[in-house]
């Protein structure tokens, strides 16, 4: 399993728009084979900022989506933009669930 996450920063007052303009994207991304989840949403406490989470259950369909993106992205125009970005892929070798 591979997990995607990170951060994106924007001005507070284009979080909203930034968010709904990748509605149809987190769609199409859920959909893709491989994918787990995938997940922009915004930091409650921070009206800048917006948090990524996607689970892939292999690299290479990440490597698929990560060629899709950028060939849709080079076709349309993607509307908001986030300031900065600091996002990590993490390689996972184990799962368990947590026990409380």
């Amino acid at each position: 399993m591979v997990i995607v996450a990170g951060t994106m920063e924007l001005d507070p007052d284009q979080r909203d728009a930034f968010l709904a303009g990748r509605l149809d994207g987190m769609r199409t991304s859920r959909a893709e084979p491989g994918c787990l989840e995938y997940t922009l949403s915004a930091d409650p406490t921070d009206p800048g900022r917006v948090m990524l989470f996607e689970r892939w259950a292999r690299q290479e369909d990440l490597d698929v989506h990560l060629a899709a993106m950028r060939a849709r992205a080079s076709s349309v125009g993607t509307g908001v933009a986030p300031k900065a970005a600091s996002i990590f892929v993490y390689d996972v070798t184990g799962e368990r669930p947590l026990r409380r």
